[in-house]
C-alpha cells in the first residue's frame, strides 16, 4: 500500500477523553475512532491487526479439532429463561424487543445459543466429543466503559465450547484449549501468567484467566515461584494454626466512639491496631441479609463469599437494612447481640483475634474484649477475604505470594452440566442410557489482544507491535520520493516485497523525513528500509528495527535487503 492512498488518520495528540495508553495510541496511529462510549469505529490498520489476531487463533483452534460456526448477535429471551440466566445477568443485559413485543437480547456470550445449537444435531455417544468456535461481536452494558477497546460496550470475541461424555474426557480436553491458549500467547508476542479464576456469571467450578503482565492492567493476580497463580478473586488464603493464648480475656467493656465508624479512626482513638478488630459487614444474598466477619485489616472477598453462600445475588445492604439488623447506624455493626438473628459468616483470621474490638449494634459505641467462641458464634468459618502482602502461598505454604498487575485476553471454563442440564442436551451412551453432556468453554478477547499487546509494549514515540500482529511488517521511508533513483529503488524493493506476500507501507508522500519516521514509529510498523541518496550511491539502504529503537542502524546492500527483511520476518515469528 502506498502511503498517500492509505486510509491512516494518524494525530499529534490524543483525544482527552482517552484514559490509558493503549486507547491514545490506537487513536493517534488511526487505528480507531470512538463513536460514543464504548463504542468504537475499527480503521483499516485496526482492522488489518485485528485480522491477524484472529488468523493466529483459528489456526489454533484447529489445530485441536475445532469446527468454526456463527450463531446470531441477537438471541430469544426464551433460550435465556431456560438457564436463568435471564434476571440473573442483571443490567449488563442489552435487551430489547421486536415489532411483535417478542424479546432478546444483544448476546453477551453465546452458552444458550450453542447448547441449543448442540442439543438439536447432537444424540449420540459416537457425535462426542465436539467443540464449535465462533467469532463475533459481543454486547455488555459496562456502567464505566474504560480503556479504549479494553472495556467497551461492544467487543470482538472467540467463544468456544467442547460436548463431553464425561469428565475425563473434558479433563483431557480441557488441557489441549490450555495449551492452545500458551501457544496463542507465544505468537502474540506476550509476557503473560496463567492464574486460577472465579467463574463468575458463566459458571461452572474450575477456571484459568490467561493474564498479559502490565502495569497498567486492571487485574491484580497473585502467585508463587512453586508454579501456583490466582487472580484475587480467586486466591486462596491459608487457614493458619490457631496459637495457645497466654493474654489474659476480660470480660467486654463497651466505650464510647463519637462519630467514629470506620476502623482505621476507631483504632486510632483506642490507641489499638486495625489487626485487633473483627470488622462486621451486612450483606444481602438473594434477599437475605447476612453479617460477614473479616479482621480489620482485611476485605471481604465477594466472588468467594457468593461462592460460599451459592447466592445469585449479593450486594452491600442498604443503611435501612443496616439499620433493621444491628440496631445502629452504619459504622456501628458489630457480631454480639444483634438486633436480628441472621446467619454469621467469619473469617479464618478473625478466630486468632484475642479481644477484639467490635461494633456495639448501638450508635456511636464499640464493645472491647471481645473473644469468638466465648462471646459469639460463627456459623461459619471460612475463607473468605482477599489476600494480601505477606500471606503465604497456599499450596507449597513456603514462600510469600508474589503480586503483578494483569489485563485478562483469554479465560477458559469447565462447566460441567450447568447448561445440559437447564437446557436438556443430552446423549444415548453405548448402552442405550440417556446422559448430560458435559462442557467446556473457553473465551478470548480478540479486540482486547490489541490493548493488551500495547499496553505491554511501547515507548515515546507509539506502539511496538510483533510481527505476527503489526498491521505493515516493513514500511518503506524514500527521504525524497521526487528523486527517480529514490523513488525507483522504493518501488522495486516494494514489488519485490509483494510478491513475497509481505505487507508492506511505501510512504510517497511529499513529506520531510522526519514526519515519515515519526508516524512508522508511532505506527508500530516493526521494519523500517529507509532510502537516501548518500548510501544509494554506494548500493546500500538503511534498515532499522522498531523494538530496537536505540540502536544505530544496518546499513544493507540494496540486492539483500529483501532476503535480509524475509530472515527477520522469519526468526521474529519463530521467536514469539
Amino acid at each position: 500500500m502506498y502511503f498517500s492512498k492509505a486510509f491512516i488518520p494518524t494525530l499529534k495528540e490524543a483525544p482527552s477523553d482517552m484514559d490509558n495508553i493503549s486507547a491514545k495510541l490506537m487513536v493517534r496511529s488511526g487505528m480507531i475512532r470512538k463513536l460514543a462510549s464504548g463504542f468504537f469505529e475499527l480503521l483499516p490498520t485496526g482492522l488489518k491487526t485485528l485480522e491477524n489476531v484472529i488468523t493466529i487463533i483459528r489456526e489454533e483452534m484447529d489445530n485441536i479439532d475445532g469446527q468454526e460456526v456463527r450463531l446470531p448477535l441477537l438471541l430469544p429471551k426464551d433460550l435465556w429463561i431456560e438457564t436463568g440466566r435471564w434476571n440473573v445477568y442483571g443490567k449488563e443485559l442489552f435487551r430489547l424487543k421486536d415489532r411483535k413485543d417478542a424479546e432478546f437480547c444483544l448476546a453477551p456470550t453465546h452458552e444458550e445459543g450453542i447448547t441449543n445449537v448442540v442439543r438439536n444435531d447432537v444424540s449420540s455417544y459416537r457425535q462426542l466429543p465436539l467443540m464449535l468456535y465462533q467469532f463475533g461481536m459481543k454486547f455488555r452494558d459496562e456502567i464505566r466503559p474504560r480503556f479504549g477497546v479494553m472495556r467497551a460496550r461492544e467487543f470482538m470475541m472467540k467463544d468456544a465450547y467442547s460436548f463431553h461424555a464425561d469428565e475425563a474426557d473434558l479433563e483431557k480436553y480441557y488441557k489441549r484449549v490450555y495449551e492452545a491458549y500458551e501457544n496463542i500467547c507465544k505468537r502474540c508476542g506476550f509476557k503473560y501468567r496463567v492464574v486460577e479464576a472465579s467463574s463468575g456469571a458463566i459458571g461452572g467450578n474450575f477456571s484459568h484467566e490467561f493474564m498479559v503482565l502490565a502495569d497498567t492492567g486492571e487485574e491484580e493476580i497473585a502467585w508463587c515461584s512453586c508454579g501456583y497463580g490466582a487472580n484475587s478473586e480467586k486466591a486462596e488464603c491459608i487457614k493458619y494454626e490457631k496459637k495457645e493464648n497466654s493474654e489474659p480475656m476480660p470480660e467486654m467493656e463497651e466505650v464510647f466512639t463519637p462519630n467514629i465508624g470506620s476502623v482505621a479512626d476507631v483504632a486510632k482513638f483506642l490507641s489499638s491496631t486495625e489487626r485487633k478488630f473483627i470488622k462486621t459487614m451486612i450483606y444481602v444474598a438473594d434477599g437475605a441479609p447476612v453479617a460477614v466477619l473479616v479482621r480489620g485489616d482485611h476485605d471481604v472477598n465477594e466472588s468467594k463469599l457468593q461462592s460460599l453462600l451459592g447466592c445469585n445475588e449479593l450486594e452491600l445492604a442498604s443503611p435501612e437494612i443496616i439499620q433493621e439488623v444491628t440496631g445502629a447506624k452504619v459504622g456501628f455493626a458489630g457480631p454480639v447481640n444483634l438486633k436480628k438473628q441472621v446467619k454469621i459468616l467469619a473469617d479464618y483470621a478473625v478466630e486468632n483475634i484475642v479481644n477484639a474490638v467490635v461494633g456495639a449494634n448501638k450508635d456511636d459505641k464499640h464493645i472491647k474484649n471481645v473473644n469468638i467462641n466465648r462471646d459469639f458464634k460463627a456459623d461459619i468459618t471460612a475463607d473468605i477475604r482477599t489476600v494480601v502482602k505477606g500471606d503465604l502461598c497456599p499450596r507449597c505454604k513456603k514462600e510469600k505470594l508474589q503480586f503483578s498487575r494483569g489485563i485478562e485476553i483469554g479465560h477458559v471454563f469447565k462447566l460441567g452440566t450447568k447448561y445440559s442440564k437447564s437446557m436438556k442436551a443430552t446423549y444415548l451412551d453405548a448402552q442405550g442410557k440417556e446422559n448430560f453432556m458435559i462442557m467446556g468453554c473457553y473465551g478470548i478477547g480478540v479486540t482486547r489482544i490489541l490493548a493488551a499487546t500495547i499496553e505491554q509494549s511501547y515507548d515515546e514515540n507509539g506502539i511496538i507491535w510483533p510481527v505476527s500482529l503489526a498491521p505493515y511488517k516493513v514500511s518503506i521511508v524514500p527521504v525524497d520520493f521526487n528523486n527517480e533513483a529514490i523513488k525507483k529503488t522504493a518501488e522495486e524493493i516494494y514489488k519485490q516485497l509483494k510478491k513475497d506476500k509481505i505487507e508492506v507501507l511505501l510512504d510517497d508522500r511529499d513529506e520531510r523525513a522526519g514526519i515519515k519516521f515519526k508516524d512508522a514509529d508511532l505506527m508500530g510498523i516493526p521494519f523500517r528500509i529507509t532510502i537516501g541518496e548518500k548510501n544509494l550511491k554506494d548500493g546500500n539502504v538503511e534498515f532499522k528495527a522498531r523494538k530496537d529503537d536505540k540502536t544505530k542502524a544496518e546499513i544493507i546492500k540494496t540486492d539483500k535487503i529483501v532476503e535480509y527483511i524475509k530472515s527477520k520476518i522469519q526468526e521474529s515469528l519463530k521467536n514469539g
